[in-house]
This record gives structure tokens, sequence and C-alpha cells, in this order.
């Protein structure tokens, strides 16, 4: 299941109801035909500036920007998440898989509209009025895509905002209650599954690439360094021009690869080699080690963070 699949399946408890007790911004929905408003700007200063700002940085995905809106403990939170996962988290508030350019308008009312201008799509958010109860703030919002004109795909969601020492900061998205922590562990699987999968398909890739090597230059290659790319020219033995950057430097989506030459040569067909792949970080990017025999078996075993061997379970 995908990581985008899993966080919308962690929806714990729908958002407090915006019935009886909450005070409300005149035209709470959001209304490109409305009359101008003086409090344009109070608005801005409110909860609905806040959650422009918001949107703003989830469209550029720019995760400094949208760390200063989330509660502290959500912030600790978010600061533990893999790269690809908060940007898998900001995706969920524009909707839009590339980063954007935001901008931002007024409605005829005062209400704010943020608009994410990718180069595949663009879309337009019109934030309305909050209503708000002590510290808790709801905000409606309608997201559409620019090329609808008749409105028959627009999208309305709910967010929520809470009062932390005296700034707006994100509540929920939807009916889904930010708790970072909560889901932390959710996240960590999700994303332990994607590079171990990785991992694993990397392991094979090299051993692709050295074999390739091998039947083109008569020999292994000394290092990992000599598969990557070429700085200048065409490939040679030197830099063969078969693996990334990242693969050629051992280092590649949370893990790190390991080639040695096990024998006294690396001469002709005989010589033999021995590929790993460890996690970086055990737990957070990977739990299994991935290991490569000298005879080309495949082998993967949760070694705590450690080397695999040939004693591990086979792995196809």
């Amino acid at each position: 299941m995908k990581l985008q699949e899993r966080i919308l399946l962690l929806a714990f408890v729908l958002l407090l109801s915006a019935a009886t007790g909450f005070s409300q911004d005149s035209n709470s929905k959001p209304s490109a035909s409305a009359a101008s408003a003086p409090g344009a700007a109070a608005m801005l200063a409110g909860p609905g500036g806040t959650l422009k700002d918001i949107l703003a940085a989830a469209c550029s995905q720019s995760q400094n920007d949208f760390t200063r809106y989330l509660t502290a403990r959500n912030k600790e939170a978010f600061s533990r998440m893999t790269p690809s996962a908060r940007v898998a988290l900001m995706k969920r508030f524009v909707l839009l898989n590339e980063p954007g350019k935001a901008s931002v308008s007024l409605n005829p009312s005062g209400r704010p509209i943020v608009r994410c201008e990718t180069p595949s799509v663009t879309t337009e958010m019109q934030i309305g009025g909050a209503e708000i109860r002590d510290n808790i703030a709801l905000l409606p919002m309608e997201l559409r895509d620019v090329t609808d004109s008749t409105g028959a795909r627009v999208r309305e969601i709910n967010m929520g905002l809470v009062r932390e020492a005296g700034e707006w900061k994100l509540l929920s998205l939807g009916v889904l209650f930010l708790d970072l922590p909560a889901l932390e562990a959710e996240w960590d699987e999700a994303e332990i599954e994607a590079t171990e999968k990785d991992a694993f398909e990397s392991v094979k890739n090299i051993a692709a690439a050295i074999e390739f090597y091998r039947n083109k230059y008569l020999r292994l290659p000394e290092s990992l360094a000599n598969l990557g790319q070429p700085l200048r020219g065409a490939p040679n033995k030197e830099a063969a021009g078969l693996l990334d950057s990242d693969l050629a430097n051992g280092i590649k989506n949370g893990y790190a690869f390991r080639y040695v030459i096990a024998g006294a040569s690396n001469l002709g067909a005989p010589a033999k080699y021995e590929l790993s792949a460890t996690p970086l970080r055990y737990g957070r990017t990977g739990r299994r080690s991935f290991f490569r025999d000298s005879n080309g078996g495949l082998h993967a075993a949760d070694r705590q963070g450690g080397v695999g061997s040939e004693t591990d379970p086979r792995a196809e």
C-alpha cells in the first residue's frame, strides 16, 4: 500500500462539529461574487492568514516553512520523518505531486485565494471564514483545478487550527487529526517497506553492472566507483557509466552498499565477489540486510543493522 493511501486510512476521528457555541466570521463559505470587505487585512492576520501560509508552504514543498505551523509536539515528530514522508504529508494539502509556485489573492469578500501552479496542473484553494471556539478554529476550503470552469470537480475540505503560544498551528486536515507522533510508526513501516525493496533491487543492479564490466574489460572492477558515470568523455574502465552516482558512491535511499572481491584475483571469469546492503539508520530506513554471496546467491535477514552473510535465508 502506498504511503499516501496509508495516510488517508489513518483518519482517527471526525473534527469538532461547527454547530452551536462557535463564533463565525460572516460568509463562512468562500465566494468569488460577494462585495468587497473592508476587514480583509484583519482576516489575513487571523486563522485564514495562517492557513494561507500553510497552503503556500505545502505548494512549494518547503519543509522549513511548513514546520513553522506545526504544534510543538508535531514539529518534533516531523523532524524525525524521512524527507519523502514529509513531502508526502505536504502533498495532501494541495493534492499535487510536484512542487509548485504559490501566489495569493483575495476574492471580492476579502477571503484568501491560494493558487498553486505546477508544470502540469494548477490548483486554486479558496479559504472561507473561520468558526472559532476558544483556541480551536475550523475553516472551510474549496479546492479546484483552474481548468474546471463549471465547478463540477470542486472539493470541499474542512481545516482545523489550534492556538498555541498565541499563534495558530495545524490541528487537522479534513477528518484527519495531525497527531504525527501517533502516525510515526505507520509512516516508518511504509518507508521501510519501500527502501528495503529498493535496496534489494539495487544489489541485483550492481551485480548486473559488475558482470557487464567483467565481460567488457575481462576483469572485475576495483571498486563501485569504476561503475559510475565518467566526468567527461566516453565510458571507460575507470568510469564505465553503468551505475548512477549514488550507487557508485555506495549510498542510496537509506542503504549503504559494499563491494568486496572474494579471492586473490580479480581477473577473468573465475574471479568472485560479494555485495552487501545495510540500512544507514536501522529501524528507520530499513531493518533487513541484503547479501550476495560469491556464488551469486542472494540472502536477506534482520541483522540489527549489521552486514549480512551467506548463512542468511535466501531471498528472491
